[in-house]
């Protein structure tokens, strides 16, 4: 069984290499930010406050019963809940035997698994074969949050906005206290700013091809 864990702020471009990966090596995937997104959206739904951790536990307690296909989990608002709610530690130890069971034992009997998020490589999957950091310049990642939301018809405001979001999260997610974002010792730094997807992929492949025939 082989364990990619992909690391990395928001609009890095960790989940698009991720599903390109799990794609192209028939592993099971599972964007980790997704849960936290659910979580969020549904102390919303449920009039709940997503600053409060008895509300966010509450609902992250739910998750099986969510759908994690939601079309409304990729709005930029649900983001915002998600980092929100992703701050509090009893959230996080909620989830994390979802994350450790799917590493596990992924479904379809896929014989290995890619989990991307904050922790993956420090907490969820410590051990995991192969550990990759995806990052980029903040204002490269709202511009591209920004293009994905409104292509050409956006405004310089509408790019303001999402940068100073894309910095909140940043901020909230390097500080909090449990499971902080922060790159693995042993995790491969890739950075995106000046490289498109594809030169990305090849160089992730090369790494995973390295450390799977070391392991």
């Amino acid at each position: 069984m082989t364990v990619i864990a992909i690391d990395g702020p928001a609009a890095s471009g960790k989940g698009t290499l991720a599903r390109k990966l799990a794609q192209h090596l028939n592993f099971a995937y599972l964007d980790t930010g997704a849960l936290y997104r659910a979580v969020g959206l549904c102390v919303a739904r449920m009039g709940g406050d997503e600053n409060s951790e008895a509300d966010a536990l509450k609902a992250a307690e739910k998750l099986r019963e969510m759908d994690l296909n939601d079309p409304e989990l990729k709005a930029e608002s649900t983001g915002e809940l998600a980092s929100k709610v992703a701050a509090f530690p009893s959230v996080r130890a909620c989830l994390l035997n979802y994350q450790l069971n799917f590493a596990k034992n992924p479904p379809e009997n896929k014989a290995g698994a890619i989990l991307d998020g904050r922790d993956i490589g420090t907490v969820v999957c410590p051990d995991a074969d192969i550990k990759l950091f995806i990052t980029a310049d903040v204002k490269t990642r709202a511009k591209r949050r920004f293009l994905e939301e409104f292509g050409a018809k956006g405004c310089d405001q509408q790019f303001q906005t999402i940068l100073e979001d894309l910095e909140r999260r940043d901020k909230r997610d390097l500080n909090r206290i449990s499971s902080p974002l922060k790159k693995a010792e042993n995790a491969h730094l890739l950075d995106t700013t000046n490289s498109d997807i594809e030169t990305v992929f090849e160089e992730a492949l090369r790494l995973i091809s390295d450390g799977m025939i070391s392991v």
